[in-house]
């Protein structure tokens, strides 16, 4: 596996902690015993989730331009 299917691995897998955590928080909420920890949970892998989605959202545009470089020198 190259990087990019590791990075595209890892945000899948991400996505399903953060969901899990999402019905995590849900959940203690509707039971009315929220905890401070809980209603955090899902911010990791949010933020986590944002750099590797940033990541491949720049991937075409990056190999575009590098080949428009190479190609012009």
């Amino acid at each position: 596996m190259n990087w990019n299917q590791w990075i595209r691995q890892i945000h899948r897998w991400l996505a399903i902690v953060f969901t899990a955590t999402v019905i995590a928080n849900f959940v203690t909420m509707g039971l009315g015993r929220t905890s401070l920890w809980v209603t955090y949970s899902p911010l990791p892998p949010l933020f986590l989730l944002l750099f590797s989605g940033l990541y491949m959202f720049a991937l075409p545009y990056v190999a575009r331009w590098r080949g428009e470089r190479r190609a012009a020198a």
